[in-house]
């Protein structure tokens, strides 16, 4: 299911390349206030340990912008000022050395979105150009009759002001057309995709909360994401920024385009399974959230399926109608172990075999 991915020109921000091959990017946004730079370091930190790659960060005024040179300083990822209606604070965020300024011409009027531009070109800072539905000028957006012509406009939009930013010298781009509507989405990143090879920033905007918000990003991201579409991704759910990055990867997970930290097969359950498998699950989770190494597991609770899933896992468990269970490792039924023991004993090997792995790295790297 490994997509092709469209080649698109490679963007560098600090240590991270979008673009022409390169990886797709993790990247998510702080929620705390930006002049709190003790709380706002601490939640860039807690994204990194996540996963994340490229933190977004809210420039709202004069304060939040004065806040950037420490942030930028202590910051473990490359930051992006976000940049909305006062084209002077992308100036001082320029000059405090952010690795990308996120504008909405838009919101700012094209003149003064390209005055940005050429500063960010002068201090080699690249650019991304969102459009996002919300901002299209009504008239135009009335004018539209339905979702997918209100993407094709958004797409259209922001090819003719990638040009504008291109002809004034700016070559550091990338572009987004972000909308709240799985249809829209589509069709603008489609449209987009067909008429520039610039790197594109994958989103949903405003999806929601946890589970909905997951939903609707992995049915407006996958099909795009399958088509070889997109350089970069944020999934944008109400809460805390770490699960959109852990959703994040679980969906390039499924699709085969990016592995990271741990996957869990887990049965729904059903009459045949003897023990309370949803809270065994949670126990797993819990205990391997903070693995950062690929690693498949399987948690099934009954014979039907589970033996199969759990030989095919690094390792499994696979409940009996006794109640127990059997371990599986690497592909091989271990022992027999009751309910209660069955969760450290699965864990005891996810340790042994990252143990393993360990040392075939050094093993390999001392070779």
């Amino acid at each position: 299911m490994r997509a092709h991915r469209l080649t698109t020109r490679r963007v560098r921000l600090g240590a991270v390349d979008l673009g022409r091959g390169a990886p797709i990017v993790v990247q998510s946004m702080t929620t705390t206030p930006t002049q709190d730079v003790r709380a706002t370091l601490r939640q860039i930190r807690r994204l990194r340990q996540a996963g994340c790659e490229l933190v977004r960060v809210a420039v709202p005024d004069a304060g939040a912008a004065e806040a950037l040179p420490r942030l930028v300083r202590a910051s473990p990822l490359p930051l992006v000022a976000d940049i909305h209606f006062d084209a002077r604070l992308a100036k001082t965020a320029l000059a405090a050395g952010v690795a990308k300024i996120r504008i909405n011409p838009g919101n700012l009027g094209l003149e003064p979105a390209l005055d940005i531009g050429r500063a960010a070109a002068r201090a080699g800072v690249a650019v991304r150009i969102g459009v996002n539905s919300g901002s299209v000028p009504e008239r135009q957006r009335r004018a539209a009759r339905s979702s997918e012509s209100l993407g094709r406009l958004m797409a259209r939009m922001a090819v003719r002001y990638a040009g504008a930013f291109e002809r004034a010298g700016v070559r550091r781009l990338v572009l987004s057309v972000k909308s709240s509507e799985v249809a829209a989405t589509l069709a603008a990143y489609r449209t987009l995709a067909g008429s520039s090879r610039l790197p594109l920033h994958l989103g949903l905007t405003e999806a929601g909360g946890d589970l909905a918000g997951a939903v609707k990003s992995a049915a407006a991201l996958s099909p795009l994401l399958l088509e070889g579409i997109g350089d970069t991704l944020r999934i944008s759910l109400t809460g805390d920024p770490v699960l959109e990055v852990r959703v994040a990867y679980q969906l390039l997970s499924a699709l085969g385009l990016r592995r990271r930290g741990v996957e869990i097969i887990a049965c729904p359950t059903c009459g045949r399974t003897r023990i309370d498998l949803e809270r065994m699950l949670r126990r797993v989770e819990k205990a391997v959230a903070d693995i950062t190494q690929p690693l498949t597991l399987a948690v099934m609770g009954c014979v039907v399926n589970g033996p199969g899933e759990a030989r095919h896992a690094d390792a499994g468990l696979a409940g009996a109608p006794d109640g127990s269970f059997m371990l599986f490792a690497q592909g091989r039924p271990l022992r027999r172990v009751t309910a209660a023991a069955a969760v450290p004993a699965l864990l005891a090997q996810v340790k042994k075999i990252l143990l393993e792995r360990g040392k075939a790295h050094a093993a390999e790297s001392s070779a």
